[in-house]
């Protein structure tokens, strides 16, 4: 079907084969063939120019990263897809999650300057996705909340 919708719709041929390598990756992705699906967001990303839509792919690709536990790699795709598109609050959630597990990891081993970093940055980066999308990652307003980390209502 997208294949068909693709023909129809009046777009440069090279942003019709990126939409297509991108949909070939979330089909991939879907059906837990990693490997896959970053060859074709990897090809998508050669051939597409908008913003929003390398943002996008960006992203799927860091939530591949952050599953096969590259969190690292995944950090660093993240921070390229928000340089295409800084409004991706989904993106600002998966860094917090990075950034909150490593913070309790420290804390874990008695580190607490170690785990004050990792979490200050979770507090950041929650705080710039809640603004983002109000009301859409209730959790994450909770920890905000009852953490005390965060200095100013960014909830409403």
């Amino acid at each position: 079907m997208a294949e068909l919708i693709v023909k129809v719709i009046p777009v440069d041929e090279k942003e019709k084969k990126a939409y297509l390598y991108y949909r070939e990756g979330l089909n991939a992705q879907d059906s837990g063939d990693y490997s896959e699906a970053l060859q074709c967001y990897e090809e998508s990303l050669t051939l597409e120019m908008n913003s929003v839509d390398r943002g996008e792919t960006l992203k799927n690709m860091a939530i591949i990263y952050m599953s096969n536990g590259e969190e690292d790699r995944a950090l660093e795709t993240y921070e390229k897809a928000l340089k295409e598109n800084p409004k991706q609050p989904s993106c600002l959630k998966n860094m917090g999650l990075i950034y909150e597990k490593r913070g309790r990891l420290a804390e874990e081993e008695g580190d607490r300057d170690e785990a004050d970093l990792w979490l200050d940055r979770a507090t950041e980066v929650w705080t710039k996705a809640v603004r983002l999308y109000p009301g859409g990652y209730l959790d994450i307003e909770n920890w905000l909340k009852t953490s005390g980390r965060s200095n100013i209502d960014v909830y409403f």
